[in-house]
């Protein structure tokens, strides 16, 4: 199979440079200084065990590959925010022997929330989830870090909605040969609903900085204990903590790596490189709109969500509020809504 990674971001490189090194043909979707630099010099994967370089096609739509292949498989690894217009681009592509790829190619879903697979399967007949646990980060324009040992990620995958499937378990066998871990699983978007809840921090961490101080943590989890009501009265199965923790074990930890600073999560890099959009709508989002279909207050994760967007949208610099401010915050929140 032909892996087409749409979105050759840092989640998107490092699968792709990390299959590719396996010895799987990939082929990278970029855009910009990004999509120059990867031709021009190839990709850059920086890993625990050294600076490996990949030289691989690199296109910016399905025009410059003419047909695609019957074996291809589609990897959509770009932002939620960015879904649509990738799905709108890449759905009507032909493949050689007739048809669309939205009718005929596994399209395979490596992305923070719950959304985009939804969007997917309006137009793709045939859509995979991932759980991607993978500690990653672009460091500049064709270059990209992952600083998982001994393996570089775990990445849960099955059939969206539901389901496994021979194609799920071809797609698994390649990610295993390239230095992840990757379960087939009947209920993928148990394992997502979980990584759902952890990435609601990914927002406070974007506008306040690493959470290490307690006032820090003591937010995050009452932004957690949001998702979680709101799961719950949603009647949303998730993954627990105990078995998270039982399943990644000793698996993945994070080594240090020269010349490749680890910065923030997703949402953190997306201000840093002042991209203009972030993608707090569909994590925060995601449990503010479950909390209004089934009357669940969602105070903080509201004003997370606000905050996210307005730091995005003026282009402030990650971690410029200080905790304190944001407390502050919180508590004229609640004495309004109160």
């Amino acid at each position: 199979m032909r892996y087409i990674i749409i979105g050759a971001g840092a989640v998107g490189c490092v699968v792709g440079g990390r299959l590719a090194e396996a010895g799987s043909e990939v082929v990278l979707v970029a855009r910009g200084a990004h999509r120059a630099a990867l031709r021009e010099h190839g990709l850059r994967l920086r890993v625990p065990d050294g600076e490996f370089v990949h030289r691989l096609p690199v296109v910016e739509d399905p025009a410059e590959l003419g047909e695609l292949r019957a074996d291809d498989v589609l990897v959509l690894a770009v932002k939620t925010q960015d879904s649509v217009a990738a799905l709108q681009t890449w759905g009507p592509a032909a493949v050689a022997g007739g048809g669309t790829a939205a009718e005929r190619l596994p399209l395979v879903c490596a992305q923070n929330g719950v959304e985009s697979q939804r969007l997917a399967l309006r137009t793709f007949r045939t859509v995979y989830g991932v759980c991607v646990w993978l500690p990653c980060a672009l460091v500049e324009p064709g270059v990209v870090s992952a600083a998982g040992a001994p393996l570089t990620g775990i990445l849960h995958l099955g059939r969206y909605p539901h389901g496994t499937d021979e194609t799920a378990r071809l797609i698994a066998a390649d990610l295993e040969k390239s230095r992840f871990e990757a379960p087939v699983v009947p209920d993928v978007t148990r394992w997502q609903y979980a990584k759902l809840l952890a990435n609601l921090g990914n927002a406070l961490e974007a506008v306040t900085g690493p959470m290490e101080s307690d006032e820090a943590v003591a937010l995050l989890g009452r932004v957690k204990a949001e998702g979680v009501a709101v799961l719950d009265a949603a009647g949303i199965p998730y993954a627990s903590a105990e078995e998270q923790r039982a399943v990644r074990g000793d698996k993945v930890f994070l080594a240090p790596l020269h010349g490749a600073p680890r910065g923030g999560g997703s949402s953190w890099q997306s201000l840093d490189r002042g991209t203009g959009t972030i993608e707090a709508d569909y994590l925060n989002g995601e449990i503010a709109l479950l909390g209004r279909l089934h009357g669940v207050p969602t105070p903080l994760n509201d004003l997370l969500q606000r905050l996210a967007n307005t730091f995005a949208r003026e282009r402030r610099a990650p971690g410029s509020m200080p905790v304190e401010e944001l407390v502050r915050l919180t508590e004229m929140d609640h004495g309004t809504s109160g």
